[in-house]
């Protein structure tokens, strides 16, 4: 039996790629992913600079949230070493869909019609030009 097995050398990797790659998280974003990959493909592959720019003058609600998580991944980089900020892109941005939360709405004659209250998770990945 070798000394790693699959699972440790997965791990290994996983750790490797997350210190060259710093990321952040949120999740359960109570935001429609539709709406938050409207933002996201704003900024995807823009520096840092330009990604804040663009989202500091954007009049939706998520704009400020994903300025609050590019932020935290650019503090995650700085904490683990990529010192130099000005040389920080978007490498990758995605949202995903979260669980759904559902509503029942009362409607003429005793029915009920659904409403779907969609949650986004969204991870942010910086990384040196």
């Amino acid at each position: 039996m070798s000394l790693y097995t699959k699972n440790a050398t997965k791990k290994l990797r996983y750790e490797a790629e997350r210190k060259e790659n710093p990321r952040a998280i949120l999740r359960n974003l109570r935001v429609a992913p539709r709406k938050m990959r409207m933002l996201a493909d704003m900024i995807r592959g823009k520096k840092i600079d330009e990604a804040m720019a663009l989202l500091t003058f954007t009049p939706k609600y998520g704009a400020k949230i994903l300025q609050k998580l590019v932020m935290s991944a650019v503090y995650n980089a700085e904490n683990q070493g990529l010192d130099d900020s000005e040389r920080l892109c978007i490498k990758s941005i995605f949202v995903n869909e979260g669980p759904i939360m559902k509503w029942r709405r009362p409607r003429a004659r005793g029915r009920a019609f659904r409403i779907n209250k969609r949650t986004s998770h969204i991870t942010v990945t910086v990384g040196e030009v």
